[in-house]
């Protein structure tokens, strides 16, 4: 990543910090049933230990998911996960932000399981106005099955950063300013499903699910949303106090330095399998403009 900032864009954030922010942020650390609906699989969803704990499972008749009940523009997003273990071929894990609508925007982690002693591929995407195609892989530096790690989603009106156990893995920046739509204007839930998708999760679908080792099921704790609630029309966050980003972390204008670009170099250079700015074959009419503007990782 080349840490290159247009003045066209700076103006274009500070005028929309100006007209959206609100730092009197709602942070909420997490209790599953205050911030989550189950919304399907027939039981195989469960929220245990008052609220500290979610288990996600899948068998041949049904995966489970749910949804948070807030709905966010803009926010610091953390979640612990510990995914299915053993051979999980054919299975996925997603956890994401996203809007609703043919123009949504989505912000995606997703967990491609695999066999056993086979490393698991983390699958990132960026939707902007029903466009997405913005696909990075990375495989990860442990075992996402024997402990519970941090996966994070950092939004703000500048760039999107997804990390893992506070390692940046991926920053996609924005590039409005050479055209290319950004998320800044529809609010988005946090999602997070298990099911099967052996039709294409592992090696293309060549390897598919062994029912025989169900129920899977993934863990989820730790919850932490410090980010603005969007609620009837509004959000938390108002254009009154932006002195205040201090008491909330800074996320709002939060952006890598010099030792987190030099991180997430490493991860890039070690584990990324796959990145769309790079697949010409792809893309034979030229790469998306994102990728030759040096505006993202």
């Amino acid at each position: 990543m080349a840490p290159i900032y247009s003045s066209s864009s700076a103006v274009s954030t500070a005028l929309l910090i100006s007209v959206v922010v609100s730092f009197q942020m709602a942070a909420s650390a997490g209790n599953f049933n205050q911030d989550f609906d189950i919304t399907w699989g027939d039981g195989r969803a469960k929220i245990l230990n008052n609220g500290a704990l979610l288990t996600l499972s899948l068998d041949k008749t049904s995966g489970s998911g749910f949804q948070s009940k807030n709905e966010y523009l803009f926010g610091k997003i953390d979640m612990q996960l510990k995914l299915v273990p053993g051979n999980s071929a054919g299975t996925v894990t997603a956890y994401y932000l996203s809007s609703q609508g043919s123009t949504h925007d989505e912000i995606d982690f997703e967990f491609l399981g695999n066999l056993s002693g086979d490393p698991y591929i983390l699958h990132t995407n960026v939707f902007s106005q029903g466009k997405g195609n913005r696909e990075q892989q990375f495989y990860l530096w442990f075992d996402p099955t024997a402990d519970f790690h941090t996966y994070s989603i950092l939004w703000n009106p500048q760039r999107i950063i997804f990390s893992v156990d506070g390692t940046p893995i991926r920053e996609f920046k924005n590039s409005e300013s050479i055209g290319v739509p950004y998320p800044k204007n529809q609010p988005m839930r946090i999602y997070s499903s298990l099911w099967n998708a052996d039709d294409w999760a592992t090696r293309g679908g060549l390897v598919k699910t062994d029912w025989s080792q169900a129920p899977f099921t993934a863990s989820y704790r730790n919850f932490n949303a410090n980010a603005c609630v969007w609620s009837s029309g509004s959000s938390s966050c108002s254009s009154t106090s932006p002195s205040s980003t201090s008491t909330n972390g800074g996320w709002y204008s939060q952006e890598l330095d010099s030792t987190s670009q030099e991180r997430m170099k490493w991860v890039q250079k070690n584990y990324m399998i796959y990145n769309y700015c790079t697949d010409t074959k792809r893309f034979p009419q030229g790469l998306p403009p994102e990728c030759t503007a040096t505006t993202t990782s």
